[in-house]
Formats: structure tokens, sequence, C-alpha cells
């Protein structure tokens, strides 16, 4: 049996490795390194008891630290591990420091790198995940696609080898919540909000610009709180009665999460995972960002971003969106996809 070393470190790695997870098993020896970049307890247990799905074999400790010292940690201890464990290849997901830090490794020692969510990009270089993508695409062996555009990148970068279209691991998750009926109805109206970018609260007056737009909607607004969204409110003396339409409520578990947006009228995120969630649960999303890696959640209205004028938000959600692509990210079985195509290559 063919080993794979698979690398996650935060929130949204978790989600698209349980699909993973799930349909290699006794197909591959799979092992899996926890960089600690992101840990979440709550979030980790629900996964072990809804998902069945395995603690990691490797739980490394690298969060709480700047960019450098993070990815530097990352670099020793998973050298270390994939020197042990030989194994036939590495998988990395997405575009955090634990995706660069474990290609990084992989490609020194010679080790094929797998790459789930190639081919994205924001084309804003002053995010730290534009780099981290970028870099571990030009490192991968095998880069698997969630959509065209996606293909198309690549192909402008001229990495055309061992590419493919699979479909989104993200679509294969909603999938099986709704398979085994964790996401539940209910009656209730309104808008569901995260923010946590540094750009959006790390300045008093943009924040309050946010919360102030939020506050005057139509509809109720749930918003889930960030730690750091939390802390700046705190530093500026914000406080939560000032907002009567805003229902403020600590960050949840991945079900939980969903079950919000799932029963919602609308989302506005500045999230990246968030935004094809919505697309793909066909809600209707406004992005608190000037560019976003998923173009495609863009077509008909489904998701509109807006950054310099807030006031517009109002008049895009009584917008009603246009044509939907319930295909746009795959069918929900991109795990299938990923295993024939490695099948034939490792």
């Amino acid at each position: 049996m063919k080993k794979i070393v698979a690398i996650i470190g935060a929130r949204p790695q978790f989600i698209k490795h349980a699909p993973i997870e799930m349909f290699f098993k006794g197909k591959y020896d799979l092992i899996t390194i926890h960089t600690g970049q992101h840990y979440d307890d709550n979030m980790s247990q629900i996964f072990f008891k809804e998902l069945g799905m395995s603690k990691p074999n490797y739980l490394l400790k690298s969060g709480g630290l700047s960019h450098g010292k993070q990815t530097a940690q990352m670099l020793i201890e998973i050298e270390e591990i994939l020197i042990s464990e030989k194994p036939d290849a590495v998988l990395v997901y997405g575009d955090t420091n634990s995706t660069l830090a474990g290609a990084l490794v992989a490609a020194k020692i010679h080790i094929p790198i797998i790459h789930i969510e190639a081919g994205l990009r924001s084309f804003n270089k002053e995010m730290p995940e534009e780099i981290n993508r970028i870099l571990t695409d030009h490192m991968s062996s095998i880069l698997l696609c969630p959509s065209d555009a996606a293909i198309k990148n690549l192909a402008t970068e001229n990495i055309k080898k061992n590419v493919f279209k699979t479909g989104d691991v993200m679509c294969d998750m909603i999938h099986i919540a709704k398979t085994k009926g964790l996401l539940i109805e209910n009656n209730d109206e309104y808008i569901y909000t995260t923010i946590h970018r540094p750009y959006n609260t790390d300045k008093k007056e943009r924040l309050i610009s946010i919360l102030e737009t939020l506050n005057e909607l139509p509809s109720k607004v749930i918003f889930s709180r960030h730690p750091r969204t939390k802390l700046y409110m705190g530093k500026f003396n914000l406080i939560d009665q000032n907002y009567k339409n805003i229902q403020f409520i600590e960050p949840v578990s991945y079900f939980v999460n969903l079950n919000y947006l799932y029963n919602s009228v609308a989302m506005i995120t500045d999230s990246g995972g968030m935004q094809k969630e919505a697309y793909i649960l066909k809600k209707k999303c406004i992005t608190i960002r000037s560019e976003t890696e998923w173009l495609g959640t863009l077509k008909n209205g489904w998701n509109t971003l807006v950054f310099e004028d807030l006031s517009e938000i109002k008049s895009i959600l009584e917008n009603p969106a246009g044509k939907h692509f319930s295909d746009l990210y795959g069918t929900g079985y991109a795990s299938k996809e990923i295993y024939e195509i490695l099948k034939n290559i490792i």
C-alpha cells in the first residue's frame, strides 16, 4: 500500500481533509501531520465524533508565531517526520504557511507533492496566502484544481503537466453533511456574517463603518465574531449593545457554522472559503474585499465584492441573483476523482 503524508494546519484544511481521509481509508497508508498553525479542539472533536476521522499521527505546536518563525519551525519538524516516514508523496491543501512549509520540505528531499486546490489566484501579492499558493503550485508534481479558471491560471504560468480538474473537496463536505442529516432547517430570518481580516478590523474608522452598515440592514444580522474582531472592538471601546440589529455569537464548530449559513437569507464575509460555501448552498454573498480567488462565485450576482463604498450593500442584497451553476465546484465526489487520478500516477 502506497504511503501518503497529508499536512494540515488550519480550520479550512481540516474540512478539506475529512472527505479525503474517509475515501482514502483502506486504499492508501495515509499519515496526517497537524502543524498546530490553528488548533480548534471543539471543531476537531466534532469531526472525530460525527465523521469518524482519525486523530492526526503528528501534532506540532507552531501556532501564535510570526509568519517567518512559524514557517521555519514547521520546516524543521516536518523534515524530520518525512525523513522518518519515507512517504511516496506529500499531500498539501490550499494556501497556508503549513502548505508552503510542507511543499518546501518535500521538494528539497525529492518527494512528489500533491496540491489540492491548485491554481487559485486573487492577483493580490500583499496577501500571504497568494505567495503561498503560487510557490506551492510551482513546486508541485500533481496539481488538482477545483475549476476551469484554476487550470487557466496555471497554464498562464506555464504549468501544464499533471494538472487535473477534480471539483472541490469542500463541496464533498457539504454533500456529506446533507446525506448525514447534519443540516437542519429553521424558520429564523437573518444575514450571517463573519469578518476577520486585518484591513477590516484593525482600524477604528473602518471597523465602525462595517458595524454601522450591518446595524442598519433591514434583516437581523448574526455575527460569528472572530477573536481578532472581538479584540479590536474591545480596544476601540465598541460596545455590543450599541448595535441592536447585530447578534454577536462566539466562533462555532464547522457544522454549526454551516447550519447558520444554510438557514440564512444571505452571507456577508471577508473569508475565502465561506464565499464558496455560500455559492454551493445557493446563498447570496457580499464579500468585503477588493478581490477574490473564487472568481466563479461572482457570476450572475451570487457574490459581489464591496470594499470602498459599504453603502452599496443594502441595494445589492435587494437584487435577486441570476442563474446558478450547481456543478461549478463539482458534484460532491472530488475525493473519488482525486483517488482515481493518484492511483494512475503514484
